[in-house]
């Protein structure tokens, strides 16, 4: 490698041909960037103490080993931004120079032929720098002075008018904004094919320009060591395909979380997301056996079950229709699975009317969990790891006993725990409200209602101030009962006529044109034999839809033996199982102490379970929040939890932090009598919380 402090203009000004590799990522300099540039050179040019000003370093090398041009072709490795950036400057201030006839010392046709072409060179030869894509065109008529190609590529020609319109609107002397660029010093580094990484160098430099996006690191380091026409073939078969296959509106995003959702898939680890490129490479070396275009070729198989699904192209409609109802649940950690399960169905390994009830049972499984509230914190690590608990030779019915399986905080809850809190959930608040509205609506109906053209209607309505009818109504208590059903599924349906029925009694909405007992919704099934709405009815109403819910969102359906016989091949594969009968501590007074505190910490939350261990037994959420090891005559008790993180008024914890201990966690206590127990457990309820706040991610 070799640097040079050089002057920018002298540098454009040799002999060479600048080439942006296809690779690179396209033009991406915005107005501000222009602006503060803009900037820099203004201050630089009235600044008579400034000799110079540095704009940052180009970074190429020869475009092959063995070039045939007359001049160098020269691959840009970094710096085209700036290259791209100042050439439009340049154009727009000879285009000026022109245009007012100024004399400054230099022509429009010197500065073209000094700095924006090689005047001796035909072709593509002829321009210094040569952009990519769609930026190439749209460069080229730009310095041509011709009419721009379509499509266009919008940011070259934005900047470029920003530039005439602050020529032309500050009236900047031509002579001192040429002066100003006159002053910019680059960095020229030339790499050396034989002796030079040009993706470390790459790595290790500290541009002044945009941050390049996981997606452009991980473009650069598959194609940059490849030869030209090697890089042509693999970008215009797989990366270029791809790149357009994803939305161009939020092209990196999307590509991003793609790719950790391929290497989650490829690794069973989830890389963060601002370090999906370290993970690739990572991921690319351990694959030695794999050719560059065999890794290339798997991303763009895999790229386009995510873009099947996650921007919904899919062409199967029905899959299409889940797809949406996914998305709409906002279910990206299970994406993973989802890009596993796709490759299995495009494989024939899984047939699509399995790959079907598969989907639909893990958007039962995340909207039921949603529904009771259940911390959602350790769902990435779920998904990511649920195919190693698939026998794939029986797929659906290994992947409903793994669901069935999960326990705490990881489980799928039945059909009990759902139509309990569904029933008494505030759902009008809730995140995607028009969802299950339009399932629940939808539901085995041959007519689909548009929800969106619907307006949510409260039986019982809204406003605080409620009637004297309404008051009637509900009764004595109508205060509590508008309080506590007001937004719950009972009292929740659609009209197409809400300005219409407004806070009027029951009776009047149930009967007017329109009304509840006219209306062809689902929803509105049995109004119209209801005669008075209060708190009975709502509750009612509430237990006859949520038993309709549990038929649109499906718990699984496996025999106890079934499930039992994966359960028995889960825990074989582990070690012994302990009883509490193994705890001969567990006696007497010991004992009965202990089952006071089990019941007790059990009943924190449906999340809460135990395990048991040799030396203690642990009680877990996202994982263990306290640890209980018997011990003669009393307990000790561990929380996993920092000691300075534990609020102790009563000063019984102690610092167990460096020192060994059983159980997990830095904070211990004793319990010795059941008076203690208000007192221990308030300390176990801080572990709690903090562990189903904080996950296990």
């Amino acid at each position: 490698m070799k640097a040079t402090e050089t002057n920018f203009l002298n540098f454009l000004r040799k002999p060479a041909q600048f080439i942006i590799p296809i690779y690179q990522r396209t033009y991406s300099w915005k107005r501000e960037q222009c602006v503060q540039l803009w900037d820099d050179i203004i201050q630089a040019a009235t600044d008579e103490t400034v000799s110079g000003h540095f704009v940052g370093s180009i970074v190429y090398i020869e475009e092959g080993l063995h070039p045939h041009s007359s001049i160098p072709r020269l691959l840009v490795i970094d710096g085209q931004q700036r290259l791209a950036t100042l050439a439009l400057l340049i154009s727009a201030l000879g285009r000026a120079i022109e245009k007012q006839g100024a004399e400054i010392g230099i022509s429009q046709k010197k500065i073209s032929n000094y700095y924006l072409f090689n005047i001796e060179e035909d072709g593509d030869l002829r321009y210094k720098l040569l952009l990519t894509q769609s930026d190439k065109d749209t460069m080229i008529r730009l310095l041509e002075e011709k009419e721009l190609p379509d499509p266009v590529s919008k940011p070259i020609v934005e900047n470029c008018q920003f530039f005439e319109e602050q020529i032309n609107k500050t009236g900047i002397d031509l002579m001192i904004l040429y002066r100003g660029i006159s002053k910019l010093i680059i960095v020229d580094i030339a790499l050396d094919r034989e002796r030079d990484n040009p993706q470390l160098i790459f790595e290790s430099l500290n541009s002044t320009g945009l941050e390049l996006s996981q997606a452009d690191l991980i473009r650069n380091y598959v194609l940059m060591e490849l030869e030209p026409k090697q890089q042509e073939e693999l970008y215009n078969d797989y990366w270029y395909p791809m790149e357009q296959s994803f939305s161009q509106v939020d092209y990196t995003t999307q590509f991003d979380r793609f790719m950790r959702d391929y290497l989650t898939v490829k690794t069973r680890s989830i890389p963060n997301i601002r370090a999906v490129y370290e993970a690739f490479k990572t991921h690319s070396k351990g694959g030695a056996s794999n050719s560059v275009r065999e890794i290339v070729a798997d991303i763009y198989q895999y790229s386009k079950y995510f873009v099947y699904m996650a921007l919904e192209k899919e062409e199967d409609r029905e899959l299409r229709e889940i797809f949406n109802n996914i998305n709409t649940l906002k279910m990206h950690v299970a994406y993973p699975l989802f890009l596993e399960l796709y490759d299995d169905y495009f494989q024939e390994r899984l047939s699509r009317e399995d790959f079907i009830s598969i989907l639909k049972l893990v958007e039962s499984y995340v909207f039921r969990r949603a529904v009771c509230g259940i911390p959602t914190n350790s769902l990435n690590k779920t998904f990511a790891t649920f195919s190693k608990e698939l026998d794939k030779e029986h797929y659906l019915e290994s992947f409903m006993a793994a669901l069935l399986l999960k326990d705490a905080y990881r489980r799928f809850p039945n059909d009990e725990e759902f139509i309990r809190e569904l029933s008494a959930k505030d759902l009008y608040n809730f995140r995607g409200r028009n969802y299950w509205l339009r399932k629940l609506e939808n539901h085995n109906q041959r007519m689909l209602v548009n929800v969106e053209k619907c307006t949510i209607e409260h039986i019982m309505p809204q406003n605080e101030n409620l009637s004297t009818v309404w008051q009637q109504e509900l009764g004595e208590n109508w205060k509590e009962i508008h309080t506590k059903y007001l937004h719950t599924l009972g009292n929740l349906t659609l009209t197409m006529y809400n300005s219409e029925m407004s806070d009027h009694a029951f009776i009047e909405k149930r009967d007017m044109e329109n009304g509840f007992a006219e209306s062809k919704i689902s929803l509105n099934n049995g109004l119209a034999e209801v005669e008075h709405w209060n708190e009975e009815a709502i509750k009612k109403r509430a237990q006859t839809l949520a038993k309709k819910a549990t038929e649109v969102w499906q718990y699984p359906q496996l025999t106890t033996e079934v499930v039992e016989k994966y359960h028995i091949v889960e825990k074989g594969r582990g070690a012994k199982t302990y009883i509490l009968e193994d705890h001969s501590n567990l006696t007497g007074i010991t004992m009965e102490l202990f089952e006071q505190l089990r019941k007790r910490i059990l009943n924190l939350d449906a999340s809460a379970t135990e395990e048991i261990f040799q030396q203690y037994i642990a009680y877990k959420t996202t994982t263990n929040f306290v640890d209980i090891v018997p011990q003669k005559s009393r307990l000790q008790l561990v929380l996993n939890m920092k000691f300075d993180k534990i609020h102790d008024p009563k000063r019984l914890c102690k610092d167990m932090t460096g020192k060994g201990h059983q159980g997990n966690g830095d904070v211990a206590m004793i319990l010795s009598l059941s008076e203690q127990l208000d007192d221990v457990m308030a300390l176990v309820r801080q572990s709690f919380d903090k562990h189903i706040e904080d996950g296990d991610d």
